[in-house]
């Protein structure tokens, strides 16, 4: 599983070749885009954004525009999350809105991006809450006449947030096993044991919270805490992807 290290620095993408995963909101604010050494991933930044506004304020053509740009002056991009509708209850509750209808402004946001830009690395999302919300938006991109097994990669969401990490790998489990390529946004670390070779990769950036949390701050570091530490994320990531590391230690750090 390809494991992607979230980050709000940006500037990363410069300093380090293991793969990124950035947010749009945080890559539009620069006038000046760094050069990537590695590869890296784009998170749309649409739990934000439907936080904020109850519905996405950024324009397709607006957020398409961008991820040419990022694609052509930054290089290394795997692929970028398309504007999709997250599902948890709170979420339905702010934009008043239902599951089905999320679902299917997730599936115009793949059909609108692909139409403005074919050729870029677009990710498609599967949403819901419940098992058979997911089993129903897989089948109604297919009755759109998209065929999510054929994608190199597909989106998982509304995982993150769940108290449970045992119905969460239910889920992957079941999708990962139709032969979906899975990836898993936010996947909580402690989970990812339970989900090895049903999805293709993950992200997370549970090493800034954990930092932030318990104050953390490594041996030889000058800063307060490492919660902006690239030293710090990186042996974290390593602490992660570790085959050896024990699940007492995974749950040290979130």
């Amino acid at each position: 599983m390809r494991f992607y290290l979230g980050t709000h620095k940006t500037g990363w993408l410069s300093r380090t070749d293991v793969p990124l995963f950035v947010s749009d909101r945080r890559l539009r604010e620069r006038v000046k885009l760094p050069r990537a050494l590695g590869r890296w991933a784009l998170d749309s930044g649409g739990f934000t954004e439907l936080s904020l506004y109850g519905r996405w304020v950024t324009t397709p053509g607006e957020y398409a525009a961008r991820v040419r740009r990022y694609s052509d002056e930054i290089g290394g991009l795997d692929f970028a999350a398309v504007q999709d509708w997250m599902c948890e209850p709170f979420m339905l509750e702010k934009t008043s809105s239902t599951v089905q209808q999320h679902q299917q402004r997730t599936i115009d946001s793949v059909l609108e991006l692909h139409h403005l830009q074919p050729d870029l690395p677009w990710l498609p999302v599967l949403q819901g809450w419940t098992r058979d919300d997911y089993l129903r938006h897989l089948h109604a991109y297919a009755a759109r006449g998209i065929d999510l097994m054929k994608f190199d990669r597909v989106g998982l969401g509304s995982v993150c947030r769940r108290q449970s990490t045992t119905s969460a790998a239910a889920i992957v489990r079941e999708l990962g096993g139709l032969g979906l390529q899975l990836h898993l946004f936010g996947y909580k670390r402690q989970g990812l044991a339970q989900v090895q070779g049903f999805a293709c990769s993950s992200d997370s950036m549970a090493w800034s919270f954990a930092a932030r949390r318990r104050r953390l701050r490594m041996e030889g570091c000058t800063h307060q805490t490492c919660n902006n530490c690239l030293r710090w994320a990186l042996h974290w990531r390593g602490l992660t992807i570790s085959r050896d590391e024990q699940p007492a230690q995974l749950s040290l750090f979130g």
